[in-house]
């Protein structure tokens, strides 16, 4: 039998359902809100490919330059809790439009930036843009999709994270090397144009709930599948960071792989990403805490394994592809996880995961540096493993309920 909140979940009414005439291509929409995640990934993550000429353009080093590489996300961190709250009454589809042009203002002002100043204005805007979308359309799938089909909904609108990393950000990388840094982010300036477009298009009206104010996030995190997922995932995913944001340098280590093949290597963990995405999504509409358990465990064991591995290239090669397959499902899981934790507070859960989210990106990436720097890259993967199996008591501590088939999903809105 589904296990129980020991507690009631807060009493906070769902999102209103959209009035007006249907739109009969929900997967449209949802297909759109994942070209959205899509777009936000890869503006986050394009200075990765670019930090060399972006350095050299503006003559500043490559450690300045990663500021706009940092930035984002703790900018992201903090507006995804506060953008709900500042939108309150306003339609999601329009803000979510919003976000998208003003994403887009962002990206041509880094492709005309004169000063590396100008550039960290760029980046904070993305920031704000990245926290909002997260905060409103992670949950969206629930609103678009009847029950049994929300579940893959959520899985395709989060598969714009990894396509983002195994496309977008390489694709990037590639036009930055042929024509230039600049026409890098003017090129994904007129993708998110596009997106903007086919958002206002293919999603129907999606009228605000009762408006979230900070007494919302707080009634949350005493619930007790919130309280308790939320440090859970903050475990998972600072262990994944600290190690992933240098498994080049673990990588460069194991004999007989060249920089060519740790290239494919890195290729073939993004691919694997996207297939865990929707393996995980799939486990996760079942039951989330069982899939949050199984991916806690094997990504804390992978990680750790890729130490005594070492020296074997077909054994760093598996356990790879396998680290890509497991982390994939990370975020589905997560965010059908508090779903079913707060059926009635959607977006606010949303917006909190995202917070903690990001947070744990850049409280990973700092612990893996300062990891590197004192003990070397090999015992990078000891730590990220280690923080990664934390998040397995903390996810059996934590109990919430499976998702209802029967329905006590938020309203859903016709598209």
């Amino acid at each position: 039998m589904p296990s129980t909140p020991s507690t009631r979940t807060p009493s906070i009414p769902t999102a209103v359902p959209a009035t007006g005439s249907a739109r009969p291509r929900p997967w449209a929409a949802v297909l759109v809100l994942a070209a959205a995640t899509f777009s936000v990934v890869t503006t986050e993550m394009l200075p990765v490919g670019l930090l060399t000429p972006l350095g050299d353009g503006l003559g500043v080093s490559a450690g300045t330059a990663g500021l706009a590489v940092t930035l984002p996300g703790l900018v992201a961190a903090a507006s995804a809790p506060l953008l709900p709250i500042a939108a309150r009454r306003a339609d999601r589809r329009t803000v979510l439009c919003a976000l998208l042009l003003l994403l887009t203002a962002a990206n041509l002002l880094s492709a005309l930036a004169p000063h590396i100043a100008v550039l960290l204005l760029a980046r904070a805007l993305v920031g704000v843009c990245i926290g909002g979308v997260w905060a409103i359309a992670a949950g969206l799938g629930t609103r678009l999709m009847p029950p049994h089909r929300a579940g893959r909904a959520t899985a395709l609108i989060f598969s714009g994270i990894a396509i983002a990393s195994v496309l977008g950000v390489p694709a990037g990388t590639f036009l930055g090397s042929l024509a230039g840094w600049r026409w890098a982010f003017t090129a994904l300036a007129g993708v998110t144009t596009v997106v903007t477009a086919a958002l206002f298009l293919a999603l129907p009206p999606l009228p605000a709930g009762t408006p979230v104010g900070p007494g919302t996030f707080a009634r949350l995190l005493r619930t007790p599948g919130v309280g308790r997922g939320l440090p859970a995932v903050a475990l998972l995913v600072t262990g994944h960071f600290a190690a992933y944001t240098y498994v080049r340098p673990v990588l460069d280590r194991v004999p007989d792989l060249g920089a060519g093949t740790v290239s494919t290597l890195l290729l073939g963990y993004g691919l694997a990403g996207v297939a865990g995405t929707f393996a995980g999504g799939a486990l996760a509409a079942r039951d989330p805490r069982r899939a949050l358990l199984l991916i806690a465990a094997g990504l804390g064991a992978v990680v750790l394994l890729l130490i005594p591995a070492g020296n074997s290239p077909a054994a760093s090669t598996a356990l790879l592809v396998l680290w890509g397959l497991v982390y994939g499902g990370v975020s589905v899981s997560a965010q059908n996880w508090l779903s079913a934790a707060a059926p009635g507070a959607r977006e606010a859960g949303s917006a909190l995961f995202a917070g903690v989210f990001n947070t744990a990106i850049a409280l990973g990436a700092f612990t893996g540096g300062r990891t590197a720097d004192a003990l070397g890259p090999a015992a990078v993967p000891a730590v990220g493993g280690a923080l990664a199996l934390l998040a397995v008591p903390a996810v059996l501590s934590a109990r919430t309920r499976r998702p209802d088939p029967a329905g006590d999903a938020a309203p859903r809105e016709r598209a």
